[in-house]
């Protein structure tokens, strides 16, 4: 037992002596070097023999051994001075054979000048062993060959190496394009993810029989599921964004049925030594759309070097449109809000990007009048982000003059500041509810939207109105509270089984935003196309199965229609015209014109009402809007 015991130990202290040498950095950055040196070596006499067909003669050997020393020194200062002997070799890609060339190129160019340049040194050691450039030429080609073919040996032995100590199980990709040929070989490369990419599904039939990095593409999206069975496949990864949410859906549940296993994974960067970002699907990937292809150019043109206001920046919409923004350098932002723990980790968040904006946390209410006056004297914004509002519908059924005070009149003082200030562009922030609304929220919002289409005829200030439904994951909406109920272990509660929403993702919303304002010239509501609607029921359904429970595992409860709701959504009224833009995804419309003055007057009545009974505001509301029909549940 004792020698069993010792011969343990010993093999412990092996390993650990074998560890200390083997992720000693300076001893692999020696072991570089060195790798280099031979190599070099190796290189300069194969140029030489190759040069005189392996027949060097006196005068070319004495050349020979005359110059290997200086080339082996300046080759080495150029190698420490490009940081290459710091790069593993455990993880070698087309970028490393790249910087290998990058280097062997500027070692070429610094030899051919002192080369050149002993033309001008009679006698001296470099004229006596000058070096033809042929030789040159061929100890930079085969330099390359031979540090790129060992990077890539190296590479491929410690592939074959991993994959015979840990099966790997075989794995599709969809999406056989650039980024899923770079994503499949770092798979490959790496271990760590358990699997290894063996084919490729397409969502183009022309791309079937063709090979990326020596992967085939074995079939189009539509046969995914007999294709993976045919080859005996039981996981498949999709790159995120690379199919719309009605596609992406169709295949989950595809997949789903024939008990294969389906994860995504994200569009982001990421390095061959990184662990591979892999993740379940969530409810934004079986929502999504095709991917929005902006105008950066003309966001740019619009947001670089300004200053801009945003309020309600600590919301949902507020703080990613804040995201965006600095994506376009602004000169500052004011993210101003009423919530001060919201403002505080927003800033935080935007600190921690490193970006040269400065970031302005103003705690404020949209309602105060002389405190906005104040804020627009003292920080000049030239673009206004207007997303502040109360925007709950049951809340606002019972707290009506809420409605009234941050939705209508916050939105005219904030208005009217910017023609005050000279703000070139103002943009408000509304919702699909203010369309033909039911409710006191949507009646507030139209009224805000009206406020500002009128507000525009009279300044020169462009104010400007985008219109879109739900966002997902957004503060209090389904996403986050059905989310809730299925931990909790159910019900979760629907008002009714009928009811269908339109749904956005908050990045999406937040960029076709900034579009919006780019486009805008003045006077322009922007209605967001929002894809079709959703049936609520199928959403929490589909909420279940992504949580890894049988659909009826959790019960679904039907309780009714809460005051003010609609069981389905409206983007634009009847009677609006409705037109194309260069954005595929924003139409504008064009509502019934208003009277600057009788809006004006309109708004005067109901500032006065801020301390009256509900059904008092109600009432002229409805005497306000014609659309606007109350019907209790």
């Amino acid at each position: 037992m004792k020698n069993g015991n010792e011969k343990s130990t010993q093999k412990i202290k092996r390993q650990t002596l074998w560890q200390l040498f083997y992720y000693n950095r300076f001893v692999l950055y020696f072991l570089t070097v060195l790798i280099h040196v031979v190599s070099y070596l190796v290189a300069y006499t194969w140029a030489f023999n190759l040069r005189f067909d392996f027949n060097i003669s006196g005068t070319s050997r004495q050349v020979f051994y005359g110059t290997i020393g200086y080339i082996l020194v300046i080759k080495i200062i150029i190698l420490y001075l490009s940081h290459q002997y710091r790069d593993s070799w455990f993880y070698s890609s087309v970028k490393d054979v790249q910087a290998i060339i990058k280097l062997c190129f500027i070692e070429l160019i610094v030899l051919m000048i002192v080369n050149q340049f002993s033309d001008f040194l009679n006698n001296s050691f470099l004229t006596i062993y000058k070096i033809p450039r042929g030789i040159l030429i061929l100890d930079f080609g085969l330099s390359v060959f031979i540090l790129g073919g060992l990077r890539l040996m190296n590479r491929l032995l410690s592939e074959r190496w991993d994959s015979a100590k840990t099966p790997l199980e075989k794995a599709f990709l969809i999406g056989a394009n650039k980024n899923g040929g770079y994503i499949a070989n770092i798979i490959n490369t790496k271990q760590d993810s358990g699997c290894k990419i063996v084919g490729f599904i397409t969502l183009h039939s022309y791309k079937v029989r063709m090979r990326i990095g020596n992967i085939p593409i074995l079939g189009h999206i539509n046969d995914v599921v007999s294709i993976a069975k045919k080859h005996n496949i039981r996981q498949l990864f999709v790159i995120a964004g690379v199919l719309p949410g009605a596609e992406f859906r169709d295949i989950y549940n595809q997949c789903r049925k024939a008990g294969l296993s389906l994860k995504v994974i994200p569009q982001v960067e990421f390095q061959a030594q990184e662990k591979i970002p892999i993740r379940e699907i969530d409810i934004n990937d079986l929502l999504k759309r095709a991917p929005i292809v902006l105008d950066t150019k003309g966001i740019q043109n619009l947001i670089r070097k300004k200053r801009i206001l945003i309020t309600g920046a600590g919301g949902s919409i507020g703080s990613e449109i804040c995201r965006q923004l600095l994506k376009f350098d602004p000169q500052e932002m004011v993210l101003l809000g009423r919530g001060e723990n919201r403002i505080f980790f927003l800033e935080r968040e935007l600190q921690s990007l490193k970006t040269s904006t400065n970031l302005i946390p103003i705690i404020a209410d949209v309602s105060i009048e002389h405190r906005m006056h104040a804020i627009f004297k003292e920080y000049r914004p030239q673009i206004i982000f207007h997303a502040a509002a109360n925007k709950h519908v049951p809340l606002m059924e019972s707290n009506v003059q809420e409605a009234l005070r941050v939705n209508i009149c916050g939105t005219k003082i904030v208005a009217d500041a910017a023609d005050l200030f000279g703000v070139e562009k103002f943009i408000m922030i509304s919702t699909d509810k203010a369309v033909n609304p039911t409710n006191v929220m949507g009646a507030s919002k139209h009224l805000a939207e009206r406020y500002v289409n009128a507000k525009s005829t009279v300044s020169r200030t462009n104010y400007i109105v985008t219109r879109f439904g739900n966002v997902l994951g957004s503060n209090g909406s389904v996403v986050p509270i059905f989310k809730q109920q299925i931990q909790n272990g159910g019900p979760i509660t629907i008002t009714d089984f009928r009811m269908t929403r339109f749904f956005m993702t908050i990045s999406e919303a937040a960029q076709l935003v900034l579009e919006a304002a780019a486009m805008g010239k003045g006077g322009e509501i922007f209605v967001l196309d929002m894809g079709q609607p959703v049936k609520i029921v199928d959403l929490a359904k589909d909420m279940i199965r992504l949580a890894g429970l049988p659909e009826n595992s959790i019960e679904i409860r039907e309780i009714g229609l809460r005051p003010g709701e609609k069981l389905y959504e409206e983007l634009h009224f009847d009677n609006e015209i409705i037109t194309e833009t260069k954005q595929p995804k924003l139409f504008a419309s064009k509502h019934r014109e208003f009277e600057y003055e009788r809006v004006l007057n309109q708004f005067e009545e109901l500032s006065k009402l801020f301390d009256a009974p509900q059904n008092t505001i109600r009432q002229k509301l409805l005497e306000f809007i014609p659309e606007y029909h109350f019907v209790e549940h």
